[in-house]
């Protein structure tokens, strides 16, 4: 094998072989934005789900349990795959498994779309979690292997920038299908929230023709075999602990949800030897404890962490604040973040300047601002509470999304940046694992503590619940000062 065909492991010091379809792929303008409209969709699904609830229950009469079921099978399915969906791409090819989640996520919206009861909704929500975990990885571990220098870094950027605002377009979007309802003539008056997951299935079908046109294949030349042990084991233990925090308010704690967080640290500890020891032995573990050496990967997944509990506890809270609380409608809940959204977009753009300027202290910065961000928010609906409207939210929530933009394309360029090509599937899988848990953790534990204290003021449920979230986005400033300066 030739020395070009070589890439140097930095996790190993090992040279790796890596082969693509042709020698040096290329990820073009169009098929850069198809791949981001593979990573928009499944974040889009995670969130878009939280304004149309109450219109669920209303027609298919699923009860809370149940609703808790539409959001964290998904969760669940979503967040236990994707590192092996990472490891399946570099194995079979990035495009053919993109293509193939894509497929798999378009059918599955119809399914969720077409559902007659709450539980056929919940096993397409499952469904629909598990094609998203085959799709998404492929697109970082897509523009780690086909992009290069500046390309690379501009490339990442918009990854980061795309994540965010697909979370908080999520809600919008529901907010405004929910109370459209274009369909109503067709399927009735749960015509809202089934037009949510509807709305993907052209937009699948426009991506994969796009895709099969635009995006380059790339996968590893010697692929390891599934691991199948640490697969298993990853899969215990965040279903042994996020399934509880999901469930547990809405099941009334019985005695599963106990045993399961019981067992949880087990099936963490399990994982964690059993890992170690494939790796040790020369083989290929799930997750490489040697590619959690690399030091900004370590570091930037401490930041991905409260970030992400933070973040998704905060957009499930606000959805049933403004809805049950304020009384507002779909629409109206969901145009309230759009100032957040419009501060995101704005400060994802200007990041990659500030970034070559300030290097990781531009997180630092986006903390700080995300903080005051949601303490004015905070100190606005202890002040005005229950007579507050869009404009008297507009600053708090346009701060704190000004400061979320600084922050999370930043911080996936820095945990990507070391990750060596032949492992960027596993690196990817790594990330948006971490990702997708945080958010599950903190609509679980955010959501829980809201909706607890809901019954006695939900004012007051909200303010407590925002300076939660106010500790969560300190810690990750203090994290971030740990963080290399220079951003690669």
């Amino acid at each position: 094998m030739s020395e070009s065909s070589l890439l140097t492991n930095t996790a190993t010091g090992k040279a790796s072989p890596v082969r693509h379809d042709h020698p040096a792929p290329v990820l073009g303008a169009l098929g850069l934005f198809t791949v981001l409209l593979g990573a928009a969709l499944p974040l889009i699904d995670f969130f878009i789900v939280n304004v149309a609830l109450p219109t669920i229950d209303h027609d298919l009469a699923a009860g809370p349990a149940l609703l808790e079921l539409v959001v964290a099978g998904y969760g669940l399915a979503y967040a236990v795959l994707l590192v092996l969906g990472g490891r399946l791409g570099d194995m079979a090819g990035r495009r053919r498994l993109f293509l193939s989640g894509m497929a798999a996520f378009g059918l599955t919206s119809l399914a969720c779309g077409l559902a007659p009861d709450a539980w056929t909704l919940v096993g397409a929500r499952v469904a629909q979690g598990a094609a998203a975990a085959l799709m998404l990885p492929q697109v970082l571990a897509t523009i780690q292997a086909a992009t290069t220098g500046h390309r690379k870094a501009r490339a990442m950027s918009l990854y980061g920038a795309t994540a965010g605002l697909s979370m908080v377009a999520g809600q919008i979007l529901g907010g405004v299908l929910v109370s459209a309802a274009p369909l109503a003539s067709v399927l009735g008056e749960g015509a809202g929230w089934r037009s949510v997951f509807l709305v993907n299935v052209p937009v699948a079908a426009v991506g994969l023709v796009l895709a099969a046109r635009t995006v380059p294949e790339t996968r590893v030349d010697r692929p390891a075999p599934v691991d199948v042990p640490g697969t298993v084991l990853l899969a215990v233990a965040l279903i042994t602990l996020l399934a509880p925090l999901t469930e547990g308010r809405a099941a009334g704690w019985p005695l599963w949800t106990w045993v399961s967080l019981g067992l949880f640290p087990f099936a963490a500890l399990a994982f964690h030897r059993v890992e170690r020891r494939a790796d040790e032995r020369g083989l290929t573990p799930l997750v490489p404890p040697s590619l959690l050496r690399l030091r900004t990967l370590r570091h930037g997944l401490t930041l991905v962490v409260p970030f992400s509990i933070g973040f998704g506890g905060f957009m499930f809270v606000i959805a049933v604040a403004l809805q049950q609380g304020l009384r507002m409608g779909p629409a109206s809940s969901g145009l309230a973040l759009a100032p957040m959204a419009a501060a995101f977009f704005a400060a994802s753009l200007a990041g990659p300047r500030l970034v070559r300027r300030f290097g990781s202290r531009v997180v630092t910065a986006g903390g700080v601002i995300q903080g005051v961000g949601v303490a004015v928010l905070a100190l606005t609906v202890w002040r005005g509470w229950p007579d507050l409207g869009l404009p008297a939210l507009l600053p708090g929530v346009a701060l704190a999304g000004l400061g979320q933009g600084l922050q999370l394309p930043v911080i996936f360029r820095i945990v990507l940046s070391e990750v060596p090509a032949d492992r960027a599937g596993v690196g990817s899988g790594v990330m948006t694992t971490t990702q997708q848990s945080g958010l599950a953790l903190g609509v679980a534990t955010l959501g829980t503590l809201f909706l607890s204290l809901a019954p006695t003021g939900m004012g007051g449920a909200l303010v407590v619940t925002l300076l939660v979230q106010l500790a969560a986005v300190v810690l990750t400033s203090l994290l971030s000062l740990r963080l290399p300066r220079t951003v690669g």
